[in-house]
């Protein structure tokens, strides 16, 4: 298996719903109004649902009924809504993937995203633009079980898709890992060049040509979201954390609660129960 068969025909792409698909188109544009974007999202029924549903949410604090696309889009921002439509395009185009937990995977691609989101609002880095990373960062893992599942089976078998070691597995078998093919996925849909390049980083940020930190965040964010979903102990958090990755963001170690107690340091901010950053958003990938 080689990286381009994974992408080289029309037949191997995953089908992004329209209104994804123009969402997408709307990165690259500076002239797509709110109006506009609430009609395209208005020809989506189930998409509306979940937005207002969203906007509605107690997380926004809203103290009256949103019933339009226009007001949700208000509340919500217009990149928060592209992000979050974008993940549930992308959720939708891939529902028959052999060999993935999906509802786990979408968990933790989704506490992923809002780590980093999270992380990057205490740096000068764009937390839009982290999070669009973040949401995109492992699609690849689900277009190698969607095209090639006999090749990534075996690897299956030694070790799971949510392992920090997988990519380096995935290196010494292909090649190439999972966050390479997502790079190819954004590039075949038209993405944005620097948001493609950060997407080929992120399993490996120090390995990169040029350090960059949105990918850095975003694997900060995959250390966080493993151990919520996997269960980790405070032992294996303390041992798996990435310090390396950290240090070159300058981020102390204590913003997460695991580490927040070995730390010598104090007085940083910890980052509240995942629980509390997705409220409301785990319906958006159902």
């Amino acid at each position: 298996m080689d990286l381009k068969s994974l992408i080289d025909e029309p037949h191997k792409l995953p089908t992004i719903p329209k209104v994804g698909q123009q969402l997408i188109a709307s990165f690259s544009s500076d002239n797509a109004s709110r109006s506009e974007i609430a009609q395209q999202l208005a020809a989506d029924p189930a998409l509306s649902a979940k937005l207002l549903k969203l906007a509605n949410s107690a997380y926004f604090h809203v103290s009256r009924t949103i019933g339009t696309m226009d007001a949700a889009l208000q509340i919500l921002g217009m990149v928060m809504v592209r992000n979050l439509v974008l993940g549930n395009s992308v959720a939708v185009a891939f529902t028959a993937t052999p060999g993935m937990d999906l509802p786990q995977f979408w968990r933790y691609n989704l506490y992923t995203a809002c780590t980093a989101r999270w992380l990057a609002d205490r740096t000068a880095v764009n937390s839009d633009r982290v999070f669009t990373l973040a949401l995109l960062h492992a699609i690849g893992q689900l277009q190698m079980h969607a095209v090639a599942p006999q090749m990534v089976a075996p690897l299956d078998q030694q070790m799971s898709v949510l392992d920090p070691g997988r990519a380096q597995l995935e290196l010494q078998a292909f090649g190439f890992h999972y966050g390479d093919v997502s790079a190819a996925l954004a590039q075949a849909w038209n993405f944005p060049p620097p948001l493609i390049e950060a997407l080929r980083h992120i399993a490996r940020p120090l390995a990169a040509p040029e350090f960059l930190e949105a990918s850095a965040l975003v694997h900060l964010g995959t250390w966080r979201a493993r151990a919520e979903v996997l269960g980790w102990t405070e032992d294996r958090q303390v041992m798996s954390y990435p310090f390396d990755v950290a240090e070159r963001l300058h981020l102390p170690p204590d913003w997460t609660p695991a580490l927040a107690v070995h730390s010598q340091l104090g007085g940083g901010q910890v980052m509240p129960p995942m629980a509390e950053l997705t409220d409301g958003l785990e319906d958006l990938f159902e």
